[in-house]
Order: C-alpha cells, then sequence, then structure tokens
C-alpha cells in the first residue's frame, strides 16, 4: 500500500490536535482559505498556529465571552503572556487612539478584547500576534480547558520527564558551538526568536544612531512583515534583491555603513533556497559596526555551522526538531564572542517569550530524533532533485545544492549531504500548477521540515496579496519569483513513493 492516500480538506497534519499542517487538497481550497471562503474554511479544524487561531484558544475564548458579563459583545484575543497582552494593547491604540481595546485576565490567562463590530482592530490584532508570535499556545489552552472541566483530559502524547529546557540545549549545544546554556534563548514560535533578537538589535543600535535594517534577499513574509512595520521610519528598511552581488551591497555599506543598525540574512532563503557568501556579509558588518541576524530554519541550525559569522542566530526549532509537526518553537542563540555578546543576551531574554512547558516538554521528547530524521530526508531530497530535474514538464528547481550557491552552502555545510529537505520547483507549461497540484497525491499544506512529506503553491499562502493583483505580480518579477513556485519538503517516506506520486500528477 502506497504511503500516501488523498487527505481531505482540513484534515490535520499530522492527526494531532496540535498539529502545525492541514490538508489543502486543491488551488480551490487554497483560494477559498486565503479568501475566506465559508465553503472552505468551515472545514478547517485548525491550521498553522501563527495564522489559525487554534480550536482549543477559540473554545476557551468563547467560554470568557459567555460567561464573563463585561465582555459580552466583544471579542477576545488570548495571548502568550500577560507582557504580550500589554505589548499587543499599546499596538492597538497606538493604531488608533479612539479604540475601546482592554486589557484581560482570568486565572493566568491574558489578552486584549475590543468590540466585536470592529473588524478594524481585529485585523490588526491578528496581524500583529502572527507577525511576532504572540498567540496562546495550543497546549496552554488545552490545559486551561481542562482545569475549568470543559474538557475530559488531555490529548495523549510522548513527553520528557525532567528538565525539558535542559535537554533540548543539551542537543543544540553542539550545533552552535561555544555557547552556553545563557546564550540559548527559546521563544514559543520561530518568529518570537526573530522578533525579539530584531526588537533587541534595533534598541541596542539606535542609542549608537543607527536606524537602518537591511534584508538580504527575498526572506519569509513575517520576517518582511517585521522589518516593513518596526524599523524607525520607511526610509530605514533597504530590501536588497540580489543576495550574490556583493559588490553593490559594499557600496551601500561604504556610503551608509554609520547609519546601518542590523542585516538580516535567511541561511538559504525562503523560497530560492540561495545561500549568500556569509563569511564575507559578516566580515562587512563586522567592519562597519552592523549587527548580523541569521536565521538557518530551511536547512536547521544542524545541519550549517553559522554561528560564528553571526551576531545572533534565529531559528524555528519547529521544522526538523519538532519532527512530529505538532508543536512550534524558537531559537534565538547569541554568539558569545559577538562585541555585544553581554548586551544582546540581557535585552533577547528580556524580549523572548516563554516557552509552555508541555510544548518545551514535547520538543525535548522529539529533539533526540533529529539527527536520524534528517539523515533519512537528506538521502531522499537528492533522489528526489535528481528525479525532478529530469522530467521534462519541470521548469527550475531550486535546493541547497543548487549551482548558483552551492559553494556558499558547502563553506558552511557540516557534512556533505546535509542539505535539508526543501526544495522548490517550477512547472514549464503555463497553467500547468492547477492540474498537477489537484491530482498530486502527496499531503498539501503549510509548513516544513517534519518527518511528513509537504508540499504547497508558496507564493499563495504566503503572498496572495501578490499573486492576485498586477502590482503584486510586478513585486514577484522584480524578485524572479514564479507566482506558480511550487514547495516541497521531502519527508522520510520511501523516497520511490514521494517520486512515484510526483511523477503520476506530473503526467
Amino acid at each position: 500500500m502506497s504511503a500516501f492516500v488523498p487527505l481531505p480538506l482540513g484534515h490535520r497534519i499530522p492527526a494531532s490536535p496540535h498539529a502545525v499542517s492541514c490538508s489543502l487538497p486543491t488551488m480551490r481550497s487554497v483560494r477559498g482559505y486565503e479568501e475566506k471562503d465559508p465553503a472552505i474554511t468551515k472545514h478547517l479544524t485548525s491550521g498553522y498556529p501563527r495564522f489559525v487561531v487554534h480550536p482549543f484558544s477559540r473554545q476557551l475564548g468563547a467560554h470568557f465571552l459567555s460567561t464573563i458579563p463585561a465582555l459580552a459583545g466583544r471579542t477576545l484575543w488570548l495571548t502568550s503572556s500577560a507582557a504580550m497582552a500589554d505589548a499587543l494593547l499599546a499596538q492597538l491604540l497606538a493604531a488608533d487612539s479612539t479604540s475601546s481595546a482592554q486589557r484581560f485576565s482570568s486565572a493566568g490567562v491574558h489578552g486584549v478584547s475590543h468590540p466585536a463590530a470592529d473588524p478594524a482592530t481585529a485585523g490588526r490584532a491578528k496581524t500583529y500576534l502572527q507577525n511576532i508570535g504572540g498567540f496562546l499556545s495550543s497546549r496552554e489552552a488545552e490545559d486551561h480547558l481542562l482545569r475549568r472541566g470543559l474538557i475530559a483530559a488531555p490529548y495523549a502524547e510522548t513527553t520528557f520527564a525532567g528538565d525539558a529546557a535542559a535537554e533540548v540545549r543539551r542537543h543544540l549545544r553542539p550545533a552552535l558551538p561555544g555557547t552556553t546554556d545563557t546564550d540559548l534563548l527559546l521563544a514559543p514560535c520561530g518568529m518570537n526568536a526573530i522578533w525579539a533578537a530584531f526588537r533587541a538589535a534595533a534598541e541596542l543600535q539606535a542609542t549608537r544612531g543607527r536606524t537602518v535594517w537591511l534584508q538580504l534577499g527575498w526572506l519569509y513574509l513575517d520576517t518582511i512583515a517585521i522589518l516593513k512595520k518596526f524599523t524607525a521610519a520607511p526610509i530605514d528598511y533597504v530590501y536588497l534583491r540580489d543576495v550574490f552581488d556583493l559588490t553593490a551591497i559594499e557600496r551601500i555599506f561604504l556610503a551608509h555603513g554609520k547609519h546601518i543598525a542590523g542585516l538580516i540574512a535567511e541561511v538559504p532563503t525562503n523560497p530560492l533556497i540561495q545561500t549568500p557568501d556569509l563569511p564575507a556579509l559578516a566580515k562587512l558588518c563586522r567592519t562597519h559596526g552592523v549587527l548580523l541576524l541569521v536565521d538557518p530554519s530551511i536547512s536547521s541550525v544542524f545541519n550549517l555551522d553559522v554561528l560564528a559569522h553571526a551576531d545572533v542566530v534565529v531559528s524555528s526549532l519547529t521544522k526538523y526538531t519538532g519532527s512530529e509537526g505538532d508543536l512550534t518553537a524558537g531559537l534565538a542563540a547569541i554568539n558569545p564572542a559577538s562585541p555585544d555578546a553581554a548586551e544582546l543576551r540581557r535585552r533577547i531574554a528580556a524580549a523572548i517569550e516563554p516557552v509552555y512547558a508541555r510544548d518545551l516538554a514535547r520538543l525535548a521528547a522529539q529533539i533526540g530524533d533529529t539527527a536520524s530524521v534528517l539523515t533519512r530526508i537528506h538521502a531522499n531530497t537528492a533522489k528526489v532533485v535528481a528525479f525532478l530535474t529530469g522530467h521534462p514538464a519541470v521548469g527550475e528547481v531550486f535546493w541547497a545544492h543548487a549551482p548558483a550557491s552551492r559553494a556558499n552552502y558547502d563553506r558552511l555545510a557540516r557534512r556533505p549531504d546535509g542539505t535539508g529537505g526543501m526544495i522548490t520547483f517550477t512547472l514549464k507549461k503555463l497553467g500547468a500548477l492547477e492540474p498537477f497540484y489537484d491530482r498530486l497525491r502527496l499531503p498539501k499544506g503549510p509548513s516544513f521540515g517534519m518527518k511528513t512529506t509537504l508540499i504547497c503553491p508558496f507564493m499563495y499562502l504566503a503572498h496572495y496579496d501578490l499573486v492576485t493583483t498586477p502590482a503584486g505580480l510586478a513585486e514577484l518579477a522584480a524578485s524572479k519569483l514564479d507566482p506558480d513556485l511550487l514547495r516541497l519538503c521531502v519527508g522520510v517516506e520511501p523516497a520511490e513513493e514521494i517520486i512515484a506520486a510526483l511523477a503520476e500528477a506530473l503526467g
């Protein structure tokens, strides 16, 4: 029997209430999800946790709304901490000083409420919590429901029985040489780690008169959002399209180096999987007093040795380390050799959100499998790339060993085959995306870095506003991004079955 059978719309991937992905099996369902079509969204019991409010959080919020008279007629957003609720309230009031948003607290649960008939405030609240990773954890919401007698028992799963934080850091230290526990700051998701590191670095550099931030290449959408929204002024956000054009980057440093606060680079980038010359970037940054934040999530810190080149490494631990696909977590690792290490350590620790204990215990139970999971993923990835590269219906194929930046990648790789599981590719025939995607039997949904193979039409899920407007399409074209780009992250199933499913859909 094949490892792959078509999954119905909304099916959790994996089959856990804490799953980070859900099935979007057709392009119609992808569009309906993005356009909030009730015919599609009624089937979505969950989704990626920073984009879809978890059912446990919705149930807990509904309980408060129905039992607390002061919340009648209001919308309630539950947050990861009291500090996050305070930050959300401040954000909403800064956007609209007439807003009647209010702080909420009840027996250890925190959040912000506002009138239900206020979609503008609702949109701002959801986007803010999505961008910086501030939603209440599904496991924390589950435990609050349990304490209130609203559910009978928590979902049964294997967790680590000892000091989970120590166990996670024990596995991370070899991948981040020279660090101690105080350098390894854990977050509830990768975006919260990025937010905390950016905020700390920006505030530190602002004391030195430095406010400009550089985005190297096309980055993940919420990282772009943080840079666009939270730099001091619009002119302080600079997008460097070409990750390989060191000459152009050098010119910017020479002309504006004393004003530049930091540079954020994904190594490799998402979704084109381009690896810049990180040692050369690091040298430029150090010469000019610029803080360098490096995100290796696409391949993981277990595959790439990047800490020595960065001031801070920020990474999603949802990917590869949480390989079952049932938790989110993140990491901000301070390079102890950075001139600003002590100050960054202090500031990031103050800004980062706490990881809920059960999430940490679940991560600690999985992280020891990372090396073996990656070994299986790497073997599969090379075979799938060979198939895609040789197929006449496939256009461009991007992965860590693509010729354009393989030398840069190999310079950082811990092992020759350590590529991570990410592949992105295009189809040659115009209009081929929808029939291919709809026929494909592979699991289809957001996220990556799981034991389960996952594919999605990435630009539609991440940048629907761009693929559906002329201006947006022009912006993508300027960055050499095909709106029909497919993002495939290879799992641990037999490579022959992954390839067979692709071959069947490609025809």
